[in-house]
């Protein structure tokens, strides 16, 4: 059986929960409260688990693993089908591209710990820290709609017409950007994925309001 622990407003842990509903994976859960006295995630417990003290982490047999995009990759070795990666090996790295541009470079700038910092070294109150997201999230949802206008495949999502690796990061982000007050409206092949990814049953039920853990 596998076991995850993870929160439901963690944009690494919603990437993780998609995946495991695409594949139709039979998983156990655990809140990790990242507010919650301090943050759960920081309690020798949870760093046993993962010394970065970051979710999501996930159980299976003895083995732990942390890192999303390395877990979501483990579960389509694992769990073959459906696939997430194409078979083709360029359009595998163009995917895996795609997908570190939100899971490296834009999704790190908004994480707790970070916005955490920047209140507690540099004094940044909520409009501050939404700006800031807004610039790093803007920035990079830019790079994405440009990445997907290159595509002529002519799918719904990034890379086909099966949804998988890219548009697992490209959710959580768009929420994030929502979260954050980000307009992007204009960002049409951006929007045009996530509706059609929404329209999925794996997409919906793991959306951060619908989770066992969520809150306001």
């Amino acid at each position: 059986m596998i076991h995850v622990h993870g929160y439901f407003r963690s944009s690494s842990a919603y990437r993780l929960r998609i995946a495991l509903n695409l594949k139709g994976v039979a998983h156990d859960f655990t809140s990790v409260h990242l507010r919650r006295g301090g943050g759960e995630q920081k309690s020798p417990a949870f760093r046993a688990l993962n010394p970065q003290a970051l979710v999501p982490a996930l159980e299976a047999d003895g083995l732990v693993l942390t890192q999303s995009l390395a877990i979501v990759e483990w579960l389509d070795e694992t769990y073959p089908d459906p696939a997430l990666l194409p078979a083709d090996k360029d359009l595998r790295a163009q995917v895996r591209a795609f997908a570190q541009v939100i899971a490296c470079d834009v999704h790190p700038l908004q994480n707790l710990r970070v916005l955490d910092y920047l209140e507690q070294q540099f004094g940044a109150d909520q409009a501050v820290k939404d700006a800031w997201c807004q610039r790093w999230i803007g920035d990079g949802l830019e790079a994405c709609e440009a990445l997907l206008a290159k595509q002529t495949h002519g799918g719904a999502f990034c890379f086909g017409d099966t949804p998988g690796l890219a548009d697992i990061c490209l959710v959580p982000q768009v929420f994030s950007a929502a979260r954050f007050k980000l307009d992007i409206s204009h960002l049409t092949r951006v929007n045009a994925v996530y509706d059609a990814c929404q329209r999925l049953t794996a997409f919906a039920d793991a959306a951060p309001g619908l989770q066992p853990d969520a809150e306001p």
